[in-house]
């Protein structure tokens, strides 16, 4: 903790809290994935402490995480991931935090990957001590003359599909939605994944998930279909969140963001701060399944 009791500083120790909660987030989901679609050949391994997933070779989930953060990876820790994805038509894709081992950076330059993405690893504490939560919104007056705020609840047994068909409307606009209720009905049955509605007036308008894991919430899959945009909505989801979340014994919340972007203002507005900034790193120009078959 910092000096005045609240936030966690950010060094080795909660960068490996906060890698492992969304490794692990994404390991239950290819194993949901695999439940569900056994066709598809979702797995992962662990390799050098780095999770490696494969969720099909176009799956934001088909990558490693936490590479470099409990040891250096080896030669041969390298060469085994980027048999894993080769064996399964995949790009090789490694997402490596600021705080890994330095030998990690040197050893993808050298093997020739690029770095060619950014997230902003978000994180505040929850829990007892903790400064208040976002809260939820008012009641004063709309535009449209309405007083009704959002209502906030996990979902029921038989909500599933609703969830699922909630969260890919929300992604509509983006032309994303299908890709989206593919991975909502995936969610319903990811382990230690808990879902929320928010309904207005009898209409769910959003949908938000948080996955609790050895003391951290983290929140993600968020959105607000069309219709119901600026009423509270994701305020008040991610304020029954964190109070969920610490009501479950969690001490800290985490979120991505891409860097600059509404998403990280509005999670900064909502008392996070900004951890550290993690960059993505692909292999081009090498077939590697050319060259398992040759070897």
């Amino acid at each position: 903790m910092n000096d005045d009791g609240s936030f966690p500083f950010a060094d080795l120790a909660l960068a490996r809290r906060l890698e492992r909660a969304e490794a692990l987030s994404n390991v239950r989901f290819v194993e949901a994935r695999a439940r569900l679609v056994p066709s598809r050949g979702s797995c992962w391994i662990e390799v050098a402490g780095a999770h490696a997933m494969f969720d099909g070779p176009a799956s934001p989930s088909t990558q490693t995480f936490g590479l470099g953060m409990w040891q250096a990876p080896s030669a041969d820790d390298l060469d085994r991931l980027e048999a894993f994805f080769a064996e399964r038509g995949a790009p090789v894709f490694h997402e490596v935090s600021p705080l890994a081992d330095a030998v990690t950076i040197a050893m993808l330059c050298e093997r020739g990957y690029q770095p060619f993405e950014f997230t902003s690893v978000l994180y505040r504490p929850i829990g007892e001590g903790a400064q208040g939560f976002p809260g939820a919104p008012d009641r004063g007056a709309r535009k449209d003359g309405s007083t009704a705020v959002p209502r906030v609840r996990l979902i029921g047994a038989g909500e599933e599909e609703l969830f699922a068909q909630t969260s890919a409307t929300g992604w509509r606009e983006a032309g994303y939605s299908d890709f989206m209720l593919e991975i909502g009905r995936i969610n319903a049955d990811t382990e230690g994944l808990h879902l929320f509605l928010a309904d207005l007036e009898g209409q769910a308008i959003a949908a938000g998930a948080v996955s609790l894991r050895d003391g951290v919430a983290h929140l993600a899959g968020a959105s607000t279909i069309p219709e119901g945009r600026r009423r509270g909505a994701q305020l008040a989801l991610l304020d029954a969140r964190l109070r969920h979340a610490a009501a479950h014994g969690c001490d800290v919340a985490l979120m991505g963001a891409l860097p600059g972007s509404s998403s990280q203002r509005n999670a900064e507005r909502h008392g996070f701060r900004i951890a550290y900034t993690r960059v993505k790193w692909r292999l081009p120009g090498r077939d590697l399944a050319a060259d398992l078959l040759r070897a």
